[in-house]
C-alpha cells in the first residue's frame, strides 16, 4: 500500500471534491496534529482535514481546481511534516538526531553544571545563568506549544502549567528547581515519539509482511515489478519461502501456506489450484502460480492495516471522557494555583513567598499527564496486538464493550460448525410421475435449483451431485426465500427446496407419514432439505454439518472467563440445533429462527442480561450482529462484507479467537483501571503534600514524571498480550 500515492474519492455532494491520503513525517501526537492543522487550515482549496497521529496519516478533502497535490506536499514540507515516499511507518530518529532529545540533554548538562559550580563555591550569578539557560533550552518545545495553545486555541494545557511553574520558580529565587522541572518534563516530552513508535510496532509488523516486489508473467515474459503495479488479472509467481504479493487464486502448484500473518493461525494450510491465497501469507515448499484478484491497495492485508489504523484513532468512551476531563481540569488547576498563591497572604497575612512556592508545587503536582496518557497508550497497544493475532477490533469503544460482555450468542452454521455440510441420506417419496424416480434423479433436481444459491446447504447439495457425476437439471426463474428455502422452474413446473417446516407451513403439505423418520435424522444432528412441488413432496435430503474441532474448547474457555450464558441462535430445526449444542456443551438453544427473530432474541438477551456479543458469518447474520453490543464475524479473511459489517472480525475460522479477544479486552480493562488508580493516587498524594508544604518542587516533579513513565510502561504490556 503506497501511502504516498493519491487515493482520490469523489464527494457525494460535490463531484469536484477529491480525497487525498498522505503519510507524513514528524506526526507523533495530538500536539503535532494541532500544529499541522493550524499550518494547513485556511489554504485555498482545502475543504477538510482528517489527521491521524497514531498512524502518521493526513487525509485531505480538496477542490483540485484550486489546489494541487504537489502544492499540498510543499505546504506540508514547509510546515515541518514532509510527505513520505515509503509505505512503511516512520521510526523516530536516533536520539542524537532528535531535536527534543538534544535540547533535553543540553538542559540536563546545564543543570548539572550549575549545581556542581554552586557546590564548588562559584559565583551565584554563574549558577543562575546556567539554570536559566537550562530552563530556556529545555523548555523551548513545550513552552512554544503552550503559547500556541493559549493564543491560537484558547486552551490551557499541561505544557502551560509546567511553563508557568518553571518561570515562577526561577522568579521566586529557585532557578535550580525550575531547571530540574524543565529537564525532567522535557525528557518525558522527548520520549513521546518513542512511546508512539512502540504502540505502532504491531502495525509495522503487518506492513513488513508484504513483499516489495512481485514476479509477474506478462506476454510470456517474467518481470519483477513493484507490488503496487500488480493489477487484478495479472499472473504472478510465488517461489518457496516467499510472501504472497496480493490476494489471488492459485492456477497451478501445491504448497502449505503459512496464513498466520493474516489469520493468526500457526498451522500452515494446504493450498491447491482454485484455492484462495492472501497478501502477506508465506509460501512453503512448493512453487505457486497465482492470478491476482485484487490490487495491492485493496487486498486483505492492506485493508487490515487501514482498519487497524482507523481503529486506533477511534477513541473509547473512557478515552473521550479523560479528554473532556482534561479540557476543564487543567484550567481549574491553574485557577486553584492562583488562589493558593493569593488567598492566604491577602486574607490571612501569610508570607507571599511561601504560598507562591506552594502554589507552584501544587500546579506541578496536580498536572494530569499520567491521567491523560494512561488510556490511549493502553488501547492503541491492545488494538495493534489483537490485529497481529488475527483479531481485528474496530475501535476503542468495542474493546471496552468486549470487557463487559455477559452473554455470548453463537450462530450454528459456519460458527459452531464448519459451515461445510455433507450429504448423508436421500429419501425418495414414490408416486407422482412428475417426481424423480431415484435418489440420483432427486439429487440432480435439487442441485439444479440450489446451484443458484450461495447458502452452505445449497453448495453441499451441488457438491454431492458433482461427486456422483450427476449433471444438475436445467432450471429458470430462481427465487430465494430468506430463512426458508428457494424455488425455480424445472421443465416449466415450479419446484421448491426448503426445510420440512417450510413445506408444511407455506405449501400446506402433510408430512405425518414421515414424522418418525424426520425426528430420527434430526436427532442425529442432521439438517433436512425437502424437495417437491406445491402439492406433493418428492423427497428429503439429509445433511450433516460437523462441529468445529475447537468449538467445545472454545465454549469451555468462555465459561472459564466467567461468561454468564452461552446460547445458540440457529435457523435450523430445533432437534438438529439441540444435537449440535449438546455436542458443543451449550445449554440454551433457540431454533428455528428467521433473521428478524434472531435480532429480537439478541435484544431480549441484552435486556435480560446486559452486554451481549453475537458471533456469526457477517453476511446472513448482519442484522443480529448490528443489534448486539458487539458483533463478531467469523473467518473474515478475504471477505469484504464480513470485514465491513462486524465490530470485531476474527480473521481465521477459529472460535477460540473469540476467547482470546474477550480475555484481551479484560486484560486491557484491568490495565486501564490500574493506570487510572495509580494516576489518581499519585496526583492526590502530591497535591496534599504541595498544599501542606511537605513536598518541595523537585519532589513534586519526580513524583509527576515517575508516575507518567509508570503508566506508559504498564500500558505497553498490552503489546505482549
Amino acid at each position: 500500500m503506497n501511502q504516498n500515492s493519491e487515493e482520490r474519492i469523489p464527494s457525494e455532494t460535490n463531484n469536484s471534491i477529491e480525497q487525498i491520503e498522505l503519510r507524513v513525517a514528524n506526526l507523533d501526537c495530538d500536539h503535532d496534529a494541532a500544529a499541522l492543522r493550524r499550518a494547513m487550515e485556511g489554504t485555498p482549496g482545502i475543504e477538510g482535514i482528517d489527521i491521524r497521529p497514531t498512524s502518521g496519516t493526513v487525509i485531505f478533502r480538496i477542490d483540485p481546481q484550486r489546489v494541487s497535490a504537489d502544492s499540498l506536499r510543499r505546504r506540508l514540507t514547509e510546515a515541518g511534516f514532509p510527505p513520505r515516499a515509503s509505505r512503511g511507518l516512520e521510526r523516530p530518529p536516533p536520539p542524537w538526531r532528535n531535536a527534543k532529545v538534544v535540547t533535553s540533554a543540553v538542559s540536563g548538562i546545564l543543570l548539572l553544571a550549575g549545581w556542581t559550580l554552586s557546590l564548588a563555591g562559584a559565583s551565584l550569578q554563574i549558577s543562575v545563568a546556567l539554570y536559566v539557560g537550562a530552563i530556556g533550552i529545555g523548555g523551548y518545545f513545550f513552552g512554544r506549544e503552550a503559547a500556541r495553545e493559549l493564543v491560537l486555541e484558547r486552551e490551557v494545557g499541561i505544557e502551560l502549567l509546567m511553563s508557568i511553574a518553571a518561570v515562577v520558580a526561577a522568579v521566586m529565587g529557585a532557578p535550580g528547581e525550575g531547571a530540574m522541572l524543565v529537564f525532567l518534563y522535557s525528557i518525558s516530552e522527548a520520549a513521546e515519539s518513542y512511546t508512539a513508535d512502540r504502540t505502532r510496532s504491531a502495525v509495522r509488523a503487518l506492513m513488513d509482511l508484504a513483499p516489495r516486489t512481485a514476479l509477474v508473467r506478462r506476454d510470456g515474459v517474467e518481470l519483477e515489478v513493484a507490488v503496487e503495479e500488480v493489477h487484478p488479472g495479472d499472473v504472478f509467481l510465488v517461489r518457496p519461502g516467499e510472501s504472497v504479493a496480493t490476494d489471488g487464486v492459485i492456477l497451478s502448484g501445491r504448497s502449505a501456506v503459512n496464513e498466520a500473518p493474516v489469520t493468526g493461525e500457526s498451522i500452515p494450510v494446504e493450498k491447491a489450484p482454485e484455492h484462495a491465497v492472501f497478501a502477506g501469507t508465506i509460501n512453503g515448499q512448493g512453487a505457486l502460480e497465482v492470478r491476482a484478484t485484487k490490487s495491492f491497495a485493496d487486498n486483505t492485508l492492506s485493508r487490515i492495516i487501514r482498519m487497524v489504523e482507523e481503529a486506533q484513532e477511534h477513541k473509547g468512551r473512557s478515552h473521550r471522557f479523560i479528554e473532556r476531563f482534561g479540557r476543564w481540569y487543567s484550567p481549574a488547576v491553574l485557577f486553584a494555583g492562583v488562589l493558593t498563591a493569593v488567598v492566604p497572604p491577602v486574607l490571612l497575612g501569610a508570607v507571599w513567598a511561601e504560598w507562591i512556592t506552594r502554589a507552584t508545587v501544587f500546579i506541578v503536582a496536580a498536572a494530569p499527564c499520567a491521567l491523560v496518557i494512561s488510556i490511549p497508550v493502553t488501547l492503541v497497544a491492545a488494538l495493534g496486538t489483537a490485529a497481529r493475532r488475527g483479531v481485528l477490533i474496530k475501535g476503542g469503544v468495542y474493546i471496552e464493550e468486549l470487557a463487559r460482555i455477559r452473554v455470548v450468542a453463537l450462530d450454528k452454521t459456519g460458527t459452531l460448525t464448519r459451515g461445510k455440510p455433507e450429504l448423508t441420506d436421500i429419501l425418495v417419496t414414490p408416486g407422482s410421475p412428475a417426481a424423480p424416480g431415484s435418489e440420483n434423479d432427486l439429487l440432480a433436481a435439487a442441485a439444479g435449483i440450489e446451484r443458484w444459491s450461495e447458502h452452505p446447504l445449497a453448495q453441499a447439495i451441488v457438491h454431492a451431485a458433482a461427486q456422483r457425476s450427476l449433471e444438475p437439471r436445467t432450471t429458470s426463474d430462481f427465487q430465494a426465500h430468506v430463512g426458508a428455502g428457494a424455488s425455480a422452474r424445472l421443465d416449466g413446473e415450479l419446484v421448491h427446496v426448503g426445510s420440512p417446516a417450510y413445506f408444511e407451513r407455506e405449501l400446506d403439505i402433510d408430512l405425518t407419514a414421515l414424522r418418525q423418520r424426520i425426528e430420527v435424522l434430526e436427532g442425529e444432528g442432521k439438517t433436512l432439505v425437502a424437495v417437491g412441488q406445491a402439492d406433493r413432496l418428492w423427497g428429503l435430503l439429509a445433511l450433516r454439518d460437523n462441529l468445529r474441532p475447537e468449538a467445545k474448547r472454545a465454549v469451555q474457555g468462555l465459561r472459564a472467563l466467567g461468561i454468564a450464558k452461552v446460547v445458540m441462535l440457529s435457523g435450523d430445526n430445533e432437534r438438529t440445533a439441540r444435537a449440535i449444542a449438546a455436542e458443543a456443551g451449550i445449554d440454551e438453544v433457540y431454533a428455528p429462527l428467521k433473521p428478524e427473530e434472531k435480532v429480537a432474541f439478541v435484544r431480549k438477551l441484552a435486556s435480560d442480561n446486559g452486554h451481549v456479543v453475537m458471533v456469526g458469518d457477517g453476511v446472513n447474520d448482519a442484522p443480529a450482529l448490528a443489534a448486539a453490543s458487539v458483533g463478531v464475524a467469523m473467518g473474515a479473511a478475504g471477505t469484504d462484507v464480513a470485514l465491513e459489517t462486524a465490530d470485531v472480525a476474527l480473521m481465521a475460522d477459529n472460535l477460540e479467537k473469540l476467547v482470546y479477544a474477550l480475555d484481551l479486552a479484560r486484560r486491557n480493562d484491568r490495565i486501564v483501571r490500574q493506570n487510572l488508580a495509580l494516576s489518581a493516587f499519585v496526583i492526590a498524594g502530591l497535591v496534599l503534600g504541595a498544599v501542606t508544604g511537605a513536598f518541595s518542587l523537585p519532589v513534586a516533579v519526580l513524583g509527576h514524571e515517575i508516575s507518567e513513565f509508570a503508566v506508559i510502561a504498564n500500558g505497553l504490556r498490552m503489546l505482549k498480550a
